[in-house]
C-alpha cells in the first residue's frame, strides 16, 4: 500500500469526512520518496474547534507516519460551511526549503 493510500485510510477511519483529498506532493520536493503530502479534510467534527485542535487531531491519527515516513504535511481542515466559503479550494502548499530526515 502506498503512503498516500495509508494516509487516506487512517483519516477516513478516524474522522467522518464530507470531503477528503490527500495529495502526494513528493515529486515537487524529494528524491523518489513518498514524503511530502497535502491533506484537505472537510468534516462536521471540526465545528467549534480551533485550528490547533483540528491539526492535533490529524497529527494524532498520523503520528506513526509523521514520526517515521513523512517529511512535510500541509494540513487544511474545514467545516462544510468553511469549505463552501473557500469555493471548494485549499491553499497551495508552501515551497519546501529542503532537507529531509532521510539525508
Amino acid at each position: 500500500m502506498s503512503m498516500q493510500q495509508q494516509i487516506e485510510q487512517k483519516l477516513a477511519a478516524g474522522i467522518e469526512c464530507k470531503h477528503l483529498n490527500v495529495v502526494n506532493e513528493s515529486h515537487m520536493h524529494s528524491r523518489g520518496t513518498e514524503s511530502h503530502f497535502k491533506v484537505v479534510v472537510v468534516s462536521e467534527e471540526f465545528a467549534g474547534k480551533r485550528l490547533l485542535a483540528r491539526h492535533r487531531q490529524i497529527n494524532e491519527l498520523l503520528k506513526d507516519e509523521l514520526a517515521n515516513h513523512i517529511h512535510a504535511l500541509a494540513i487544511h481542515t474545514f467545516t462544510p460551511e468553511e469549505f463552501s466559503e473557500q469555493h471548494g479550494q485549499a491553499p497551495e502548499s508552501p515551497k519546501c526549503l529542503g532537507g529531509s530526515k532521510f539525508d
